[in-house]
């Protein structure tokens, strides 16, 4: 790797952010540029820095980890942000995928895991943790309708190949070269999904898919 992938912890949490930069600093292909204890600094430092991954606490004081979310997916847009919480809640989840979170993880995952993750998101992958997804699934299917056919139906039959891609976690480097397609033509692809969906990140647009599947047993 030319350059180590930039880290921004956000959380009010001093030793909480002390241990992770130490972890994180034990691996030279990361680079934690800067740390904040709450939103308002965690957005200025994010326009500052430009990281390409930011972890991002949900619970803390003043201005909550979603309304920073939302900030920083309007600021920042470049940024990969993943949620990194205690809460192992669905409605969480779902609050910051639609409010435009990259990922969701535990703070209870293993160093292996967490590198992995932040690995997957600055290549633009999803790192929702396998359980709090499982969870995700479930509400929907006891609390949502079904993905309505006509919203499938906008969909070409390319764009239908790259929403199972979306669905299997592939960034947009991997379904070019699945597809045999320019990447830049990918993320056109992409946004054409989401746009036809009425979605806004690549997350939703994988539990979308799977849901999909799993109503119509496809």
């Amino acid at each position: 790797m030319d350059h180590p992938i930039s880290v921004l912890l956000v959380d009010d949490h001093t030793l909480f952010r002390s241990g992770i930069r130490s972890l994180l600093q034990r691996h030279p292909e990361f680079a934690v540029v800067g740390e904040a204890a709450d939103g308002f600094e965690g957005v200025k430092r994010a326009q500052q820095l430009k990281p390409q991954v930011i972890l991002l606490d949900l619970n803390m004081p003043g201005m909550s980890g979603v309304e920073t979310l939302q900030l920083l997916r309007q600021d920042s847009p470049d940024s990969a942000i993943v949620m990194l919480t205690v809460s192992e809640d669905a409605e969480d989840l779902s609050t910051a995928l639609k409010a435009g979170a990259s990922g969701y993880l535990l703070k209870n995952i293993d160093t292996d895991y967490l590198t992995r993750a932040i690995r997957r998101a600055a290549a633009g992958e999803t790192v929702v943790a396998e359980a709090m997804t499982a969870k995700l699934v479930a509400q929907l299917q006891s609390g949502a309708a079904p993905p309505a056919a006509s919203e499938l139906d906008k969909l070409t039959p390319r764009e239908r190949e790259i929403l199972d891609c979306l669905a299997r976690g592939e960034s947009n480097k991997g379904i070019a070269r699945l597809l045999d397609l320019a990447e830049s033509t990918v993320k056109i692809h992409v946004q054409s999904v989401l746009k036809k969906l009425k979605l806004s990140s690549r997350v939703q647009a994988a539990v979308y898919a799977v849901e999909h599947r799993r109503q119509h047993g496809s």
